[in-house]
């Protein structure tokens, strides 16, 4: 395949060569030109592509005026249809189309996922890039309420659950983040509080629930000064609600688990396993340990210590260590 260089020559200039492949074994070099200045070998490089294509037909693209070799042509319109046909494939293969019912709304998640960025960029810039209609900058104002609707929320949770095919043995993932907000204003929603950046700007907590393999389930959103550990109970059970489940059991660490948050677990009938440290060794391997003084611990071994909790009436299930 015959293409254009440029060498570079020890008296200041640059030559610029064709390279036609190997013909017979050896490489077919065409001298095209020499030039000092960018202008000059730009030139040079449009007359060596002009080679290179000679004899081939030239499309009429209908352009008015004359144009001057190797000018670049002008943009008027683009269309990323295969883009956007798979986007929209997506959107359909997880219900969202049914869920949402709004083209507007697609149109919106869709732009973002070409490119994150504001409202107003995505109408005034993404989406005429991309080619296709879209609705005005004050229409999709209009249907904000709409889309802050919790009904409208949890119709797009239930077509998630769907996807993701959820079952009685089906592991669930929580975790939570804050987002910043570039003001010093707050407001009831937007509220300073513990920021994992370490910021003092306002702030929300948001918490999101996925599957195993990351398909995220639902989102939940909270006063900048809520504390993490009081989000993972209400979202259980707003999930529970949802999905009409009877139980789940629930995996934790310390960072997530305060006093409080295992009372309330035990008091909503939840089974759980909580990884947290434990001030004093527990008495089974205190005892093992008396009784095999040179013996060492082996992987995988474990001890189980069981210990009551309440009495009559509010007994609760034995908590196993």
């Amino acid at each position: 395949m015959a293409s254009p260089r440029v060498l570079k020559r020890a008296n200041g200039t640059r030559q610029v060569q064709i390279v036609w492949g190997k013909v017979g074994g050896k490489r077919k070099v065409e001298y095209v030109g020499s030039g000092r200045t960018d202008e000059e070998i730009e030139l040079l490089l449009v007359e060596a592509r002009e080679r290179i294509n000679a004899g081939q037909g030239a499309l009429d693209l209908g352009l008015v005026g004359p144009r001057r070799a190797g000018e670049p042509l002008e943009e008027v319109a683009s269309q990323m249809a295969l883009l956007w046909d798979a986007l929209n494939a997506g959107f359909r293969a997880l219900g969202f189309d049914e869920a949402a019912g709004d083209d507007v709304f697609r149109d919106l998640v869709l732009a973002r996922i070409v490119e994150p960025t504001s409202k107003h960029a995505a109408i005034e810039r993404v989406l005429p890039e991309i080619g296709v209609p879209h609705a005005s900058h004050r229409t999709v104002a209009r249907r904000l309420r709409v889309y802050s609707a919790e009904g409208f929320r949890d119709s797009l949770s239930a077509a998630c659950a769907r996807a993701a095919r959820l079952g009685p043995a089906s592991l669930l993932l929580f975790d939570v983040t804050n987002l910043w907000f570039e003001t010093d204003k707050e407001d009831e929603f937007r509220i300073p509080g513990f920021s994992k950046e370490r910021r003092v700007e306002p702030l929300i907590q948001i918490g999101l629930l996925a599957d195993a393999s990351g398909m995220p389930l639902m989102v939940t959103a909270w006063e900048g000064n809520t504390a993490e550990t009081k989000t993972m109970i209400p979202t259980l059970k707003a999930f529970m609600t949802a999905h009409q489940l009877h139980d789940v059991v629930v995996v934790a660490d310390a960072g997530m688990i305060s006093e409080a948050n295992w009372k309330a677990i035990e008091a909503e009938g939840f089974s759980f396993v909580l990884g947290a440290k434990m001030p004093h060794l527990p008495y089974v391997i205190e005892k093992w340990r008396t009784d095999h003084p040179d013996v060492e611990y082996e992987d995988g071994q474990v001890w189980v210590a069981r210990e009551p909790v309440g009495t009559g009436k509010k007994n609760r299930a034995d908590h196993v260590c």
